[in-house]
C-alpha cells in the first residue's frame, strides 16, 4: 500500500493510553477565577509539544501570570519529563524572589509528583489542579498556547531544534514587552506590570 500510495479510508483506532495512578492531586483552588490583583498572586503552568525536523518532537514548559498574562518562565526540551517543569519552576522562583503565588496546573504527571510537590513545599507555594477532564479550567495558558502556535509556530517549517529555539525565544520576548493586548487597557504584558508596580 504505501509503495502504491493507496490508504485505507477505514479510520483507525486511537491508541489507548492508560491512566496513571497520581501520586497526589490538590484541589482546584483557582476555580476559574482568572483575575488577579497583583503580579505573582496566581501563576498557570502547563506543557505543550511541537514537532520540527523529521517527526522530532519539543516541549515547552511556561508558567503565566495571571495579573498580567505575562511569561514569567519557561524552558523548550526535547523530552517531556520532570525536569523541564521542575526547571521551569525554578526560574520562575528566581525571577520573583519572595513571592508566593498560587500555582495551577492539570493533572500531568510531572504536577502530581511528590517532587513537583516538596519543590512547592519547600518554597511556600499553594498548588492548585484543574479537575479531571476540564482543560478550561487552565483555560489562558491553553489560549497562550494557541496564540504562540497561531502567530509564530504554524507560519514557518522547523527543521532544527534550535531554528525552533530562536524563534520561540523570539516570540516570547516580542509577547511579553510589545504585543498589546485590549484586556491590559492596550498595554503589553510588562508595562501593564511595570504601571501596576
Amino acid at each position: 500500500m504505501k509503495v502504491m500510495g493507496i490508504q485505507s479510508v477505514i479510520r483507525r483506532k486511537k491508541k489507548k493510553y492508560t491512566n496513571a495512578t497520581p501520586q497526589q492531586v490538590a484541589e482546584n483552588l483557582l476555580n476559574r477565577k482568572f483575575h488577579a490583583d497583583a503580579p505573582n498572586e496566581k501563576w498557570l503552568t502547563d506543557v505543550t509539544e511541537f514537532k520540527y525536523g523529521n517527526g522530532k518532537k519539543a516541549y515547552l514548559s511556561a508558567i503565566l501570570d495571571l495579573h498580567d498574562k505575562s511569561i514569567v518562565a519557561y524552558v523548550l526540551g526535547r523530552s517531556n519529563n520532570n525536569p523541564l517543569v521542575f526547571q521551569t519552576l525554578k526560574r520562575a522562583l528566581q525571577a520573583a524572589p519572595g513571592s508566593s503565588p498560587m500555582l495551577h496546573s492539570d493533572r500531568g504527571y510531572q504536577y502530581t509528583s511528590l517532587g513537583f510537590k516538596k519543590l512547592l513545599d519547600d518554597n511556600n507555594k499553594i498548588q492548585s489542579m484543574s479537575r479531571v477532564g476540564r482543560c478550561i479550567d487552565n483555560g489562558p495558558m491553553e489560549s497562550f498556547w494557541g496564540t504562540l502556535k497561531c502567530e509564530k509556530y504554524y507560519l514557518h517549517m522547523y527543521h532544527t531544534f534550535e531554528e525552533l529555539e530562536r524563534d520561540i525565544e523570539a516570540y516570547i520576548h516580542f509577547y511579553n514587552n510589545e504585543r498589546l493586548q485590549a484586556k491590559l487597557n492596550g498595554l503589553s504584558p510588562m508595562e501593564f506590570r511595570t504601571k501596576a508596580a
